[in-house]
Order: structure tokens, then sequence, then C-alpha cells
């Protein structure tokens, strides 16, 4: 006989569900914030620690040998997209992403205790790329397997609010990073001990971070959808064998990513140096501005995924393309040339509502796309590759056509991707509504 549970056990089972969804929604989170810390504490303090690496000159040449060591360090990301994914896949998703912080504490240990150029030469740069490279392959995986886990610990109905939270902690790891530049700027240390030796200060926190992040994803619940296929067979699971077999998921991973990350990179980490370089604000004010912008747009991530989860993934993505391709010259080109802060920070508001519309669900729906056996693999690898060629340069880019005095076509450059993106997203199907997460609990 069917017996019939009574309704406070029935309660009981399910706050015990969320009770363990909110602790894995935490300490995935943390370590995510953590790992992004490690990455974005680079770009920050590069406006201090560039001249301590390569030769006196140019302020931009400087700059611009920070941002190319910047985008090498891109280049490991499909690397680590490929390595982690296919732990995750094989081995499981905690432990991918264990492993990946425990990589990033290394990386930002060594940037912390580099000689600088004019002590050691040629080698205090040769070991910053090192220190950025393996960084780059520790985020690289990073993104595919918390997205995978956080998009997996979610509920049905709530995988869209949930998974923003992946955003939440990567703009948490850059605000962290802005947030102790402000201290060290406003409180603690001249512009001078700031360029000296004090840039040190955030990378030798970040690989104490790491330590506590290490700890905490020890600790976490491995998801339900990687045990369901634990049995199938190894040849099955986490390789580019399986992966080309769903080329259409992959297509559409790339298509969907190439627009947003660009967009994501240029008013996130390229906006400061351009405040700088451009608009003619203090390090100060840059640096203040952009933690105010990145702390709004950090809490729109939960509303914009929560919205997603009742009116589906595909209205809020073409609403980012459509406003991306008209508003990103206009945007751009007036904060250029504003004298007026608070006139920027209302065009970079602007700007970082409408990319809401990617980062806040572009995680689960790239989950969505991909059986669970290659899910980690699907989401990480076409990701960190897109991201590379486009997030990685976006910086590059800028700052070169900015030295020949042509800026303004990196603004066409930018609406000419999400161009790209938005037919994607026109012609893709709601992933929603067409779920592969779905799948898992059947």
């Amino acid at each position: 006989m069917k017996t019939i549970k009574h309704p406070d056990q029935i309660s009981s089972t399910a706050n015990r569900i969320s009770v363990r969804q909110l602790k894995a929604i935490f300490g995935g989170s943390i370590g995510n914030l953590v790992e992004w810390y490690d990455w974005y504490a680079y770009s920050a303090f590069a406006i201090y620690f560039s001249s301590s690496f390569f030769p006196k000159g140019n302020p931009t040449t400087q700059l611009l040998n920070s941002a190319g060591i910047f985008a090498l360090g891109f280049l490991m990301r499909p690397l680590g997209g490929y390595i982690f994914g296919r732990i995750a896949d094989q081995i499981g998703r905690k432990q991918s992403m264990t492993l990946s912080v425990l990589l990033m504490s290394v990386g930002s240990l060594l940037i912390a205790c580099t000689p600088t150029y004019k002590t050691i030469g040629l080698l205090a740069p040769i070991i910053l790329l090192t220190a950025r490279l393996l960084q780059g392959l520790s985020v690289g995986g990073e993104y595919g397997v918390s997205a995978t886990y956080l998009s997996e610990m979610a509920s049905k109905n709530r995988r869209g609010f949930y998974s923003s939270f992946q955003y939440v902690t990567l703009i948490g790891g850059q605000l962290l990073a802005l947030a102790i530049q402000i201290a060290l700027q406003q409180f603690f240390l001249s512009e001078e001990q700031l360029s000296e030796w004090g840039w040190r200060i955030p990378f030798a926190f970040g690989a104490i971070l790491s330590i506590v992040a290490l700890y905490l994803r020890k600790n976490l619940e491995e998801t339900q959808a990687f045990e369901n296929q634990k049995l199938k067979p190894k040849d099955k699971k986490g390789t580019l064998k399986e992966l080309l077999k769903h080329p259409k998921a992959v297509a559409t991973v790339i298509g969907l990513t190439l627009g947003g990350t660009l967009a994501f990179y240029t008013y996130t980490t390229y906006m400061q140096k351009f405040l700088v370089n451009t608009v003619h604000m203090s390090k100060e004010q840059s640096t203040l501005m952009s933690f105010f912008t990145l702390f709004i747009f950090a809490c729109l991530q939960p509303v914009f995924g929560a919205l997603s989860d009742k009116i589906g993934r595909r209205p809020l993505l073409i609403s980012f393309g459509i406003l991306g391709t008209l508003c990103t010259v206009p945007l751009l080109t007036t904060l250029s040339h504003t004298t007026s802060q608070w006139e920027a920070f209302f065009l970079l508001m602007a700007a970082l509502v409408i990319v809401s519309g990617y980062t806040s669900i572009n995680a689960v729906v790239k989950a969505e796309l991909f059986p669970a056996e290659i899910r980690a693999l699907g989401v990480g690898l076409p990701y960190a590759l897109t991201v590379a060629i486009f997030g990685g340069t976006a910086e590059y880019i800028a700052l070169w056509l900015k030295d020949w005095n042509h800026e303004p076509y990196y603004y066409w450059y930018i609406t000419f991707c999400i161009f790209l993106s938005l037919i994607v997203y026109v012609f893709m199907r709601d992933t929603k509504e067409n779920s592969r997460l779905n799948q898992d609990s059947q």
C-alpha cells in the first residue's frame, strides 16, 4: 500500500532540498568569486605595475604590453576549458572546481613575489607571463564547470535565478579587486608607493583567499546529474569525440558568446583604463566609477535571471542584441567626450543594463544545450575559445586603435560582433523550454 506523507513531512523534504541548494550555490559561488578576483586583480592594478615589468616609455605603450600579457592569459583558457571540463565530466564537478582554484592561487603568488624589470631584466615579464598563463588555465576551466554545477544544482523553475549568481560572483571578484584598490588609494598608500610595491598586496591577498576557497570547495556536494551518469562508459564522457556529436550546440555557444563577451570585457575590464586614458578622469575617479557601476550591475543579475525563468531566455538575449547593436557607438562616443562624472555614470550604467540581458543568463543557456556526460566540456571549451579570441583581445585592440588615433573603429567592431550574436539569438530555440537539464532528472 502506498504511504501518504504528512504535509509536515513534505514541507520538511522541500526545506532540506532548499538548504542543500543554497549551500551548493554559496559554496560554488564563493569559489567562483575568489577565482575571478585573482583574475581581475591583474587588470585593476595594471595601471600601477605596468612600469615595474616593462621599460620606461609612453604610458599607453606600457599598458599595451600589460594588455598583451592579459590577452595571452586568455589563450590558455581553451586548454583550461578542455582539461577541467574533461575532469568535471569524467571524475566530478567538485573535484574539477577544487583543482582550478588551487592552480589560481599559485599564479597569484607568483605575481606577488616576482622582482621588477629593473632588478632581473627580461626575466620579470617572462615570470609575469608564466603566472598569467597559469591563471588563464585555471579560469578557463572555472567558467564551464561552475556554470554546469550551479545549473545542475538549481531547481527547474529557478535555474535562471540561481545560475545568475555565477555572474554576481564573477563581477563580485572584480568589485573586491576594486574595493582593495580604493582602500589602498584613499587610506593607506600614495600613488608612488602603489607603483613601487603596493600593487603586490592584492595578489598576496588573492593567494590567501584561494586557500579559503579550496577548503569550501572540498566540502561541496556532487550534483545529482553527474551521479546519474557515472556508470556510463568513460569514452562517452568528456571527450572531444562526444562533443563533436553536438555541432549545433557548440556553434550556438560560440555565436551567443561572441558579442556578449566583447561587450562585457569592454564595459568592465577595459572601462577603467578607458575612463583614465580617453575620458581623462584621474585613476581614483576611474576606480570609484567602476566600483559603483559594477556593484549595481552585480545586483541586476538575479533580477534578469529570475525574469528569464518567467518569460524565457531568448527575449533577454534578443533585447541585448538589438540594443547593443543600436546603442554601442552612440554610448561610447558620448562617453568619450563627456566632462561630467554624472553623465559618465549614467552612460556606463545604461551600457551595463543592456549587457545584463546576456550576462545574467548565458551560463544557464549553455548548460541547457548539452547532456550531462558532455556538459562541462561543452559549455567550457567553445566558450573559452570564443572569449580568448574576442574578450581576451578587447583591451589590446582598443588600446592599439587608440595608439593609432582610430579609437572609434573599436566601437564599430563591438557593434558588428553583437549584431552577429543577434542573428544567433533570433534563430535559436529557447533553452528554457527545450532544456537538456530536464532530461537528467527523468
